[in-house]
């Protein structure tokens, strides 16, 4: 399906499926634990899971019941509770919240009236029912809470009883280090992808000299390079408020990570194994991918770049959806959905590379890049201030392409993440890269 489908009824099929996969994963993430699990807190940083379950029944409720469909509130003494914004996550374990089952129940009530309106909404006539918008955005709304609620699961002590295959084993990658990405105009951003969000609109021209960016994640070897070779102890690689967090907290290594008997070893949903050379490295804030950057003569990709090298094809000139063209994600191309725990190894899903052949450019890991969050020209906050506007400037930098724990319907190549750049609970890694020479591009 093409990102400019305009048949009511297929918008209307997909956007079934996207809220039934959703809350599949959902179910997934909070029975796979006992309650106990669901109440506490395992990290400051991190919402007890029974209260992402509510918040995504109670988004849910405002949005295709109240907004869409014009009806009463169930709940209105729970609002307060759920509001993301009114209640920082270090505090929401002192909250009345709804107990697991009484959670369960609400969301699950909520999700059998919002299927009932999703078959009666025509896909036209406002903003929010324009193109099924508002049903595609919940269902992103919750694949992005339960990508938030696998963070947590990694982040817990205990086991866990989450699954998944590896990733299909697939030759060794021995294609070139770097590709170069010819300088010149590019479209950047979209108008006509139906449920994307605000910060992705509108689509406009952006003029990117020529550079050259990593063909493939960077690894976790190449980062035990770093590593080896005093990285975390040479002030020269590191940003100010980086080498301030480094010394603060005695940073030695990406988080989870610590050195044992020779080796280095990590802990992974609950299990210890070693660190995998080939996958790409997890777990890493934009202050130490920066950092290897700046070790290797390299930089960070601007978030411009990341999209142009993800999107423009030079044959056409013309921006796709993603890297192998229009249509959806499948497995033979990108790692998402949860459909494993861990990215693939570096070089992986050649049907899934760019034009120009980068690959892995869409899942497997977060990418940091170097911009800040900022809007893009005529930008238009929609449908909340919330989502987008407040978080623009500097306190926070972008990450591009998604990550093995992402669903398909939150992932795109004009799809923009970010958080601060001291976070290392997330998927996050990156790739690199570095100007072009007049010589290099004669």
């Amino acid at each position: 399906m093409t990102g400019t489908v305009s048949d009511p009824d297929a918008l209307r099929q997909r956007a079934l499926a996207a809220l039934l996969a959703a809350r599949e994963r959902t179910s997934l993430l909070t029975t796979c634990v006992e309650e106990p699990e669901l109440t506490a807190q395992h990290s400051p940083l991190m919402s007890p899971l029974v209260w992402d379950l509510a918040h995504i029944g109670n988004q849910e409720e405002l949005w295709l019941l109240r907004a869409v469909a014009g009806r009463d509130a169930m709940r209105p003494e729970i609002d307060g509770l759920y509001d993301a914004f009114e209640h920082p996550r270090s505090e929401r374990p002192s909250l009345p919240l709804l107990a697991p089952a009484e959670a369960r129940g609400y969301a699950a009530e909520v999700r059998g009236r919002a299927l009932d309106v999703l078959q009666s909404t025509p896909f036209r006539g406002s903003p929010l029912a324009d193109a099924g918008f508002a049903f595609g955005m919940i269902a992103q709304h919750e694949q992005q809470h339960d990508e938030t609620m696998l963070i947590t699961h990694q982040l817990r002590s205990g086991p866990t009883a989450l699954t998944a295959p590896d990733p299909e084993p697939g030759p060794r990658f021995t294609g070139p280090s770097e590709v170069l990405v010819p300088g010149g105009p590019f479209t950047m951003g979209t108008s006509t992808e139906p449920w994307a969000l605000d910060n992705e609109r509108p689509a406009h021209h952006r003029l990117v000299p020529p550079f050259f960016i990593d063909t493939t994640p960077v690894t976790n070897a190449d980062y035990q390079r770093f590593i080896a070779d005093g990285g975390y102890t040479d002030q020269r690689w590191w940003a100010p408020a980086g080498w301030d967090m480094v010394r603060g907290n005695e940073l030695s290594a990406p988080l989870f990570w610590r050195r044992e008997g020779g080796q280095w070893l990590r802990r992974h949903f609950g299990t210890v194994e070693a660190v995998p050379p080939d996958e790409p490295v997890l777990h890493v804030s934009w202050y130490e991918a920066d950092a290897y950057a700046r070790w290797a003569g390299r930089r960070l990709p601007s978030e411009e770049e990341w999209e142009k090298a993800a999107r423009h094809d030079p044959a056409s000139d013309r921006s796709m959806r993603y890297p192998w063209g229009d249509t959806d994600p499948t497995p033979e191309r990108a790692n998402l959905g949860q459909r494993h725990l861990r990215p693939a190894p570096a070089g992986s899903y050649p049907a899934g590379e760019s034009p120009l052949g980068v690959r892995q450019l869409i899942g497997d890991v977060w990418e940091w890049t170097s911009s800040d969050f900022l809007p893009y020209p005529g930008f238009s906050a929609f449908p909340y201030r919330e989502y987008s506007d407040v978080f623009f400037g500097g306190d926070y930098k972008v990450l591009r392409g998604g990550a093995f724990s992402v669903d398909e319907v939150a992932c795109r190549g004009t799809f923009r993440n970010w958080d601060h750049p001291v976070r290392r609970q997330i998927f996050s890694g990156f790739r690199t890269a570095r100007d072009a020479g007049p010589a290099e591009t004669a």
